[in-house]
Formats: structure tokens, sequence, C-alpha cells
């Protein structure tokens, strides 16, 4: 994988420069600009090889993401559903006020880190936090349902993160995919049909200045015998 991205890399740093070349003496017909074209040519073959290797790689890789990113949904819905259901019985047992100010006890999320990951040449974000255990009551003082709410809620939160982070990765892989297949088309649709058709008409005129070439010289030898023969 790395391998790849390397060599990936390399050829879109490349691409810039077939670009460049392209649009300078893009029309003169001289030797030099004929092996030129030649060698841009073989490089943008081989990048849209290498760029079709990445792009089906995201593309395996997108489509096992995605049933994690369902299941991460999935959990999610289930886990809020649970926390609302939790909160209502709270206050319907304890009291709005009792829930309150247990909240307010409730030590905040902690040791909040990001861990940035290579996904063949994807940067993608990874958020990773400490959750607190809660606040420490006695059960003699809190109800049950109030206990039981602040440990749905946790339970959300860690769901809520575990599905930003899924569906994070899964739209950065997604915008990636994108951008390489735009590569490809602009490499197989313009660049290399560009590079063709200007080798063969740098090819043409150097084939005709040959054969000019050819004639004037046996014409030049025509005239030396002559004038040898008149001698």
């Amino acid at each position: 994988r790395q391998i790849l991205w390397c060599k990936t890399q390399g050829i879109l740093g490349d691409f810039g420069r077939i670009l460049k070349g392209m649009s300078m003496n893009a029309t003169s017909p001289t030797r030099m600009n004929l092996l030129s074209r030649r060698g841009q040519y073989a490089l943008a073959t081989r990048g849209v090889n290498l760029l079709q290797k990445k792009r089906d790689a995201l593309v395996q890789e997108f489509f096992t993401l995605v049933q994690a990113a369902l299941e991460a949904r999935r959990q999610l819905n289930e886990a809020g559903r649970e926390a609302h259901m939790a909160l209502i019985l709270a206050k319907s047992f304890d009291g709005p006020q009792a829930v309150e100010i247990l909240s307010l006890s409730v030590p905040g999320v902690s040791n909040v880190r990001v861990e940035v990951e290579n996904i063949w040449g994807t940067r993608v974000p990874d958020l990773t936090a400490d959750w607190p255990p809660g606040a420490v009551v006695s059960p003699l003082f809190v109800g049950g349902q109030t206990l039981a709410a602040q440990a749905a809620f946790r339970k959300l939160g860690r769901a809520l993160l575990r599905a930003s982070n899924t569906e994070s990765r899964l739209r950065r892989i997604g915008e990636e995919i994108k951008k390489t297949a735009r590569r490809v088309n602009a490499l197989e649709l313009a660049v290399i049909p560009g590079l063709r058709s200007q080798i063969r008409y740098i090819r043409q005129v150097l084939d005709q200045q040959e054969q000019e070439d050819i004639f004037r010289l046996k014409r030049v030898k025509r005239k030396i015998e002559a004038q040898s023969i008149h001698r």
C-alpha cells in the first residue's frame, strides 16, 4: 500500500510537468520534442495504470467501510432511543430538578486526541477520548432511573464518537475516489490522446522533411554528376 502511494504521488508530480510541457512548444516539429512527447506518453500511460489501481483499492476500502458505517449508525440510533427513554423515565420517577442537579456534577470528557491515519494517500482523522465514569453519588440519594439515564447517555456519547469517525473516514475516501477518477479521466480523455496526436504530427513533419532532404540530396548529386560529365 505504501509503495503504491509513493509511486502515485510521483506520477501526480510528473502529471503537472506533462501538462506544462504540452503547453510549451506543443507544435514544434523537432526530434527533441518528439523524444520528449514519447517520454511523457509513457509516463502518462504508467500514471493511468497506477491511478486505476489506487482507485480500485479505494473503492474496495469504501465498500468495506459502508457496512461498518451502517452498523455504527444503527448503534447510534439505538443508543439515542435508549438515552431518550431513560431521560424521560428519570424525570418521571426522580423529578427534573434531581436529574439536572446530577448532570451538573458529571465531569466532562478528558484527554481528547486526534490521530491521522494514511489510507492510500488519504489523510483520515481518528478522534479518541477518555469518558468519565459518571458522577460519584450514593444510590440512597439518587434514584435508579437517573443513574440508568447517566449510563445510557455515556453509551450514546461513545456511539456518537464511533459513528463520527466511521462516517468521516467514509466521506474522505469517497472524495478521494472522485478526485482519482477525475485524474484518470483527464489522462485517458485529454492528456494521452493529445500526446498521441502530437507524436503523430511531429513524426509526419519529420518524415516529410527527411523525404525533402533526400530529394534535395539526389538533386544535388545529379547536378554534381552532370558537371563532372561535361568536364
